[in-house]
C-alpha cells in the first residue's frame, strides 16, 4: 500500500509591518505636543520635548528595537501594490502636514514666546517641513496623476518644489558620481556639502525642466513649468499666512523652511557618503546598484520614513513602492536609523570617525571606488595609506 503526501498549499503573504505604518501619521502630529504642554504648565521648556524625541528618543527607539532585514516574497508584491491601504495612508497625511505647519506658524504668532521657545518652534516646524519632503519624495516617484500632484502640494510648505524635477531626473540619473550636488563625497562635511547641494540642485533642476519645456515648444515661464507649479502653491500660502497673522510671522517661516530643507540635505548626506559609481567611458558611468547607496533596516525610523532608509533598493528600483522595498545582505549599511545619524553628521570630527573607516571597509581601501572632496584627495589617500590603480 502506497501512500501520496500532499504539500500543504502556501500560507497568503501577511505584511507584519502593515498597521505599523500608521506611524506616520502621528509623528508630524507631535508638533502639537509640545505647546499643548506649554500651555498646561506654563513653561516654554515643554516646547523642546519634540524636538528631544526627534533627536535623543528616535535613534534610542531604533536602539532598542533593533533592525527588521525582513522582505515580503516578490510573489506579493503586486498585490502590495495594488493594495490602496498604503496609498490611503500618504493621501491622509498631505493635509495633517499642512495642517502641523500652519499650525506652527500660528502659535508663534499667537503666544508670546522666550528666543529659545522661537528657536524649538523653528526645530518642530522645520521637521514637519522635512517631512512634507520625505512624502513628496515617495508620492513623486509614482505614476498617477495625483500621487504627482499631491507630491508638488506637500513640498510647496517650505518652498522646495524644485525636488519634484531635480530628485526624479537630476539625482536618479547622476547619484554616487562627481557632477552630483545631491551625492555628498568623502572628507567633506556637511556644512560644505550644504553648500553645494542646495543651489547645486535648483540650478540642476531648472536646467532639466527648461531643457524639457523647449523640447515640447512650451514656454519656461509659463504653468506648465513642474517647478513654477508649487512655487505658486507656496506665495498663496506664505501671503495667506502673513495677511492672517502678520509680517512678523515672514522671518518664522523663512527660518523654519530652511530648517525643513536642511532635513533632506541631511539626508542626502548620508545616503551616498563616498560611494562611487565606475565610469565605463567619458560621462559615462555604471547602473545605479544596491551598493551605491547607503541603507538602513532600523525599525522606528523606517516605519516614520516610509522605509526611506530601504535606500539602496530605492534607487535600483525607483517605481517600487514604500511597502515592496527590500533588504539586500552585504550592503553599506548604517550603524543607526537617520534620525540618529543626522545628529552624528552635524558633528564633523564624529562623522569622519564613525564612516570613513566603515567607507573604507566598503570599497576595500580602493581610491578609484571613492568619491572623494577634490581639495582632499591626495590628503585622504595619504592618511589612510589607500590602493590607487
Amino acid at each position: 500500500m502506497s501512500t501520496t503526501s500532499v504539500t500543504p498549499p502556501a500560507q497568503p503573504y501577511r505584511d507584519r509591518k502593515r498597521y505599523a505604518w500608521i506611524l506616520s501619521l502621528l509623528v508630524p502630529m507631535s508638533v502639537g505636543f509640545g505647546p499643548l504642554l506649554m500651555v498646561a504648565l506654563d513653561d516654554a521648556r515643554a516646547l523642546w520635548i519634540p524636538a528631544i524625541f526627534f533627536y535623543l528618543m528616535a535613534p534610542l527607539l531604533d536602539w532598542l528595537l533593533g533592525e527588521d532585514q525582513s522582505n515580503p516574497p516578490e510573489s506579493a508584491v503586486p498585490a502590495l501594490d495594488a493594495d490602496r491601504y498604503y496609498r490611503t495612508i500618504t493621501f491622509l497625511l498631505v493635509p495633517l502636514l499642512w495642517s502641523a505647519f500652519i499650525f506652527g506658524a500660528w502659535f508663534v504668532a499667537r503666544y508670546d514666546l522666550p528666543w529659545h521657545g522661537v528657536l524649538a518652534m523653528v526645530i518642530i516646524t522645520g521637521s514637519v517641513g522635512g517631512f512634507c519632503i520625505n512624502l513628496g519624495h515617495e508620492l513623486g516617484h509614482k505614476n498617477t496623476p495625483l500621487e504627482r500632484w499631491l507630491a508638488k502640494l506637500v513640498l510647496a510648505p517650505s518652498a522646495y518644489g524644485h525636488f519634484y524635477t531635480e530628485h526624479n531626473r537630476g539625482h536618479h540619473r547622476d547619484v554616487a558620481t562627481p557632477a552630483d550636488p545631491a551625492s555628498s563625497r568623502m572628507g567633506e562635511s556637511i556644512y560644505a556639502f550644504v553648500l553645494r547641494e542646495m543651489p547645486g540642485a535648483f540650478k540642476r533642476a531648472w536646467t532639466l525642466e527648461a531643457d524639457r519645456l523647449q523640447r515640447e515648444g512650451k514656454s519656461v515661464w509659463s504653468l506648465h513649468n513642474d517647478i513654477l507649479q508649487p512655487a505658486l502653491i507656496t506665495m498663496a500660502l506664505w501671503s495667506g499666512l502673513v495677511l492672517w497673522l502678520g509680517i512678523s510671522i515672514l522671518p518664522f517661516i523663512l527660518v523654519a523652511s530652511f530648517w525643513a530643507n536642511f532635513q533632506l540635505t541631511s539626508a542626502n548626506y548620508i545616503e551616498h557618503y563616498g560611494l562611487l559609481r565606475q565610469e565605463r567611458a567619458p560621462g559615462k558611468f555604471e547602473t545605479c546598484k544596491p551598493h551605491h547607496s547607503w541603507n538602513s533596516n532600523h525599525i522606528f525610523s523606517n516605519w516614520a520614513l516610509f522605509h526611506l532608509q530601504r535606500h539602496s533598493d530605492h534607487h535600483a528600483h525607483p517605481l517600487r513602492r514604500y511597502q515592496s522595498l527590500r533588504h539586500f545582505d552585504n550592503l553599506p549599511s548604517l550603524p543607526s536609523g537617520y534620525f540618529g545619524m543626522f545628529s552624528i553628521a552635524y558633528i564633523p570630527p564624529l562623522w569622519r570617525y564613525v564612516m570613513d573607516e566603515r567607507l573604507l571597509a566598503v570599497v576595500g581601501r580602493d581610491a578609484s571606488r571613492i568619491n572623494p572632496d577634490p581639495k582632499q584627495r591626495d590628503a585622504l589617500i595619504a592618511k589612510y595609506g589607500l590602493l590607487q590603480n
